[in-house]
Formats: structure tokens, sequence, C-alpha cells
């Protein structure tokens, strides 16, 4: 029974390393995109078709930060050509050796998406903040070409209309809107859409999926949102559980898909994965992510 028991502590003791390996390894060798098409009211038949890509959570300032996957994934963006880019926040992680040195680093990492000429928006999250680099990043990314929206809607030409426009004076284009980071409290998503006109094709973008629920019905056809990782390191054989679902109290969507119960009525929730990490620099069956949205007419 001792020799059993011995082989089977250093069996466990083996898939223990080697799991423990691949939570290391697999964050920085696999990069997943998800592809969804989603029907937008008010999108016009014409207009059908645009596509949108999502990237969040790069993490600059994180120990051992995935840089080289941000790459990847701005290069996977890139490939894809999409019309329109969205990044849901958390640029920093911390702003050691200092702030300037960090941002630098974010933007270098996005210069090929800016040299791009994609149209580009993004809102901050609750590690820009956290970090002390929420106004040095934000002035950054507006200087680079990148609007930075909090708690407003920014008109986008697509499918040949007009200019885009702060606000929410056209009906033509693609209304897309920034809700503000859940912490510090700058969430305000009823304020965020109240200039887009109702029957508006729109989507919203927020760095915490915390804040969907806060949506007026009917406003947030697609939702996107970051923050989670996915959990991070997320249960094998259970996609949506991790240990955010199992240690906070409050119902956390964590990855992919809301219920379609969640948040108020007509509106639906999309939470991507990201690229980087939090606490420590592992994810383990929550791979980085990019993820694509092809935007077309109700029963297009």
């Amino acid at each position: 029974m001792k020799q059993l028991l011995g082989r089977a502590a250093t069996v466990l003791g083996v898939v223990v390393v080697a799991l423990g390996l691949w939570a290391l390894a697999e964050p920085r060798l696999v990069l997943e995109t998800a592809r969804h098409t989603v029907e937008i009211p008010g999108l016009d038949a014409d207009q059908s078709g645009v596509e949108v890509a999502v990237l969040s959570d790069l993490q600059v300032g994180m120990w051992w930060a995935n840089t080289g996957m941000v790459r990847r994934a701005v290069d996977e963006v890139l490939a894809e050509d999409p019309d329109l880019v969205l990044l849901p926040g958390d640029f920093l992680y911390s702003t050691e050796p200092d702030v300037q040195t960090q941002v630098d680093t974010v933007l270098a990492l996005l210069a090929p998406l800016v040299d791009s000429g994609i149209p580009t928006l993004a809102v901050l999250g609750n590690h820009d903040h956290e970090a002390g680099g929420a106004q040095e990043i934000e002035a950054a990314l507006e200087d680079a070409g990148i609007d930075v929206l909090l708690n407003e809607s920014v008109v986008v030409p697509v499918a040949g209309t007009g200019g885009s426009q702060e606000g929410g004076g056209e009906t033509g284009g693609l209304h897309v809107v920034g809700v503000g980071p859940s912490r510090p409290g700058l969430a305000d998503p009823e304020k965020a859409v109240a200039d887009v006109p109702p029957d508006a094709p729109r989507m919203v973008m927020m760095h915490n999926p915390a804040a969907f629920v806060d949506l007026p019905a009917q406003t947030g056809p697609l939702a996107v949102a970051g923050h989670t990782h996915c959990g991070q390191i997320a249960l094998p054989f259970a996609p949506h559980s991790s240990y955010l679902g199992l240690t906070e109290e409050e119902e956390v969507v964590a990855d992919g898909w809301a219920p379609d119960d969640h948040g108020a009525e007509g509106n639906d929730l999309f939470v991507t994965c990201g690229v980087g990490f939090s606490l420590l620099p592992v994810r383990f069956n929550a791979p980085p992510q990019v993820a694509f949205f092809e935007l077309v007419a109700p029963g297009g």
C-alpha cells in the first residue's frame, strides 16, 4: 500500500508540475480568435458586413508581461484588416520604473495598428487608474489618433457613410459607445448612450463587464468588455467556470456571451479574454484572445 501511495504521489506531482509549466506556456504559445456574426438594429442592408476587432488588457508593466503576445495579437488584427478596432482598456499594470516608460512601451506595441490607419477607439480600465498613469496613457493614445471615450459616443463611418463625429448628432454610420471604468467609479452607462438616436445602429465598449447591467434596455445590442482574462485560470471541461465564478459574491460573466437573462432587454454582452495577466503571469484554459465581430443588418 505504501508503495502504491508513493507512486500515486509521484504521478500527482508530475501532473501538477506539467500543469504549472503549461500555465506558464499557454499565454505565450496560444492565441485564440473568436468570431461572431451579430445583427445590429438600425444597420442598413448596404452597411452589412462591417467587421470590428476587439483587443483588450495589454497589462504592460505586469512582471513578465506578455508583450510578445501583444505583438502577435496586433499582427492578427492587421492581417484581418477590419473596419474598426476597439481597445477596452487596461493598457497599463504598473508604472515602474516610471509612467512614461510604460506608456512608451504601449505606444510602441500599438504603432503598427496606428500606422495602418484603421479607425481605433479605446476606453481606459481600472489598472490604468490604479497604476497612476490614466492621464498619461489617455493623452498618448489621443496624440496617436486613438480616441479614448469616457461615457460618450462617437459616430464611425461605415460602408461610405459621412465623417465621424463625437456625440450623437448624425444617424449615418455606426455609433460606438464607450463606458468609463467601474473602478474608480467612473462608469455611467446611461450618460454614455444618452446622445445616441434611438433608432441608430450602435455597439457598446466597456472595460468591466459589471457595467453592462446598468445599460438601459435596447441600447446595447452588442456590448463588449474585457477585464476578466476569462478567469485567467479556468476549470478544464467547464469553459465558463473559473476562480472568478467560485470566489466572487456577485454574478460574474467571465468568458464569452452572457446568459440571455443577464442585463436589460435587448442588450447582449460578450466578454473577451484579452491578452495580459493580473497577479501571476499564467493562464490555464483561458488563452489570450482577439475577438472579431461581423455586424449585419437584421434579417441579413
